[in-house]
């Protein structure tokens, strides 16, 4: 895959890394130019030290045979210009940074994949952690819904039922969905005769997050309490 990376920064040097890892050809465009020598020293790819709002930059970057461009700037009038010039040049995918939530919309109506924030979503993850231990992972969807991993507990009353069963029986609330099992370094699809096991990895949607009532559904009431305490 050809990328254009705009901004060699914290993001875009994290990004860099995992693009250049996965051997796609990469051009990074970064405006700094003590960025720019560094990044290009560190990195194997080809490394612009010019301004992503020009159009001849994202011309000289090679956009007529991109197939994305990640905007990644702390800028969000350089991220949306960007957009623009990529949307002009016709590369299939376009990804950004958004800073203040209030341009989201901005964003979304040209059509851009955006990441709100990283700063706050860093945050607002560590602080997940903290005030859910169980919790191995999550996705924030629209609304209250989400998306989270958890580990099976022994005193779940899941453990030993089958997913008709806890359903039957009421235990899994109806705005709660098991969508996949990860067992034995295997992930299941699971169906309605899938039985739960202790140490199960499940990945779960909630209409409502991870409400404790919810959390102790996977991890049991002594689970609860022994993270609260």
């Amino acid at each position: 895959m050809y990328v254009i990376i705009v901004g060699a920064g914290d993001i875009g040097s994290q990004l860099l890394e995992i693009a250049t890892r996965e051997n796609n050809n990469v051009v990074v465009i970064e405006k700094d130019e003590a960025v720019a020598t560094r990044t290009a020293q560190n990195f194997d790819c080809l490394v612009l030290n010019r301004d992503a709002t020009v159009m001849d930059a994202l011309e000289e970057a090679g956009a007529e045979q991109a197939d994305a461009i990640i905007s990644t700037t702390e800028s969000d009038a350089t991220n949306i210009m960007v957009m623009l010039l990529a949307q002009e040049l016709e590369i299939p995918s376009q990804v950004s940074v958004v800073h203040n939530p209030e341009h989201m919309g901005l964003f979304r109506q040209l059509g851009v994949n955006v990441l709100e924030n990283p700063e706050h979503l860093i945050a607002e993850y560590l602080y997940r952690a903290v005030q859910r231990p169980a919790i191995k992972d999550f996705m924030h969807l629209s609304g209250d819904a989400e998306i989270f991993e958890i580990t099976v507990g022994e005193g779940s009353p899941l453990v030993h039922r089958t997913l008709a069963t806890a359903d039957e029986d009421g235990i899994l609330p109806d705005d709660v969905r098991v969508v996949a099992i990860e067992r034995d370094h295997s992930v299941i699809l699971p169906q309605g005769d899938t039985e739960i096991r202790t140490g199960d990895l499940v990945t779960v949607f909630s209409t409502r997050g991870f409400e404790p009532e919810i959390i102790e559904v996977f991890v049991g009431e002594e689970g609860v309490r022994s993270k609260v305490t």
